[in-house]
């Protein structure tokens, strides 16, 4: 991996959330890469859960400052950043007032899903690409982790697929059980037509379960990974017709060799 530039978009990394499975990969994927000599950039939310004093996060004033609409509203775009301890490897935190500031990720004390989870993942989504714009860093791998990160691969697809940057760039999903219950805001359709993309490309979502969202994310991906190990049937029964490359689930403590060549003779290619 030397010297490819891979950027991991993921919904939670550790040390700045509790331990699960996303989050854990989020952190020894992109440490894996850096290992192996090759440049990383991770993104993420900056819920209002994470300790900004604990965790040493600053805003990049050079990189805040700019606008996202999101269903017609402007939405004011702040980015932080912070290092974890003795890793060597940057975390930037894409970060909204009206979005993040709640003191959870997804839901409520009572577990209820927050109504705008779709807003904020389009927010997310956008907020990474149009910070990586301004980074002026072209990734030549682009993995993302998480539903709330799944928006990604349809944006740069469609919104974003003559930005010059991404134009050689490779998205890989990763495939997680279990996701989130029940459905996002029933309009999410709209919203995301509001954008200019075509209903056709997006006709998973007119139900926005959380298995439409992540089918939608595997369409606009050039490959899979599993990353669970008890994937639902819906997952399993969607990829016999997928004909991208996919790589099995592979335990955390024997991930990294197999990683590192799915993205050398699978992705990059």
């Amino acid at each position: 991996m030397k010297d490819k530039r891979v950027l991991y978009v993921s919904s939670e990394v550790i040390p700045y959330l509790p331990e699960t499975e996303i989050s854990s990969m989020s952190f020894e994927a992109p440490r894996m890469v850096n290992n192996n000599e090759g440049q990383i950039r991770i993104f993420m939310p900056r819920y209002g859960n994470i300790n900004e004093r604990r965790h040493q996060l600053h805003e990049v004033i050079r990189l805040s400052g700019m606008n996202l609409v999101i269903n017609d509203l402007d939405m004011p775009l702040i980015i932080k950043v912070a290092s974890i301890p003795k890793e060597r490897m940057q975390v930037y935190f894409i970060d909204n007032e009206d979005y993040f500031k709640r003191k959870a990720t997804y839901a409520d004390e009572e577990g209820n899903l927050f109504p705008d989870n779709d807003e904020r993942a389009l927010f997310f989504a956008k907020g990474v690409i149009e910070t990586v714009k301004k980074l002026n860093w072209s990734p030549d791998i682009i993995h993302v982790h998480g539903w709330l990160a799944s928006f990604l691969p349809l944006y740069l697809k469609t919104y974003y697929n003559n930005e010059p940057l991404f134009e050689t760039s490779k998205i890989v999903t990763s495939l997680y059980n279990p996701g989130f219950q029940g459905t996002l805001d029933i309009k999410l359709i709209d919203k995301i037509k509001f954008d200019g993309i075509a209903e056709a490309t997006i006709s998973h979502l007119a139900n926005p379960t959380y298995f439409n969202v992540m089918k939608t994310a595997m369409d606009h991906s050039d490959a899979v990974i599993i990353s669970s190990n008890e994937l639902s049937e819906d997952f399993k029964n969607y990829l016999k017709n997928y004909d991208k490359p996919v790589l099995n689930f592979h335990k955390m403590e024997e991930f990294s060799e197999a990683y590192l060549d799915f993205y050398q003779s699978k992705v990059l290619v």
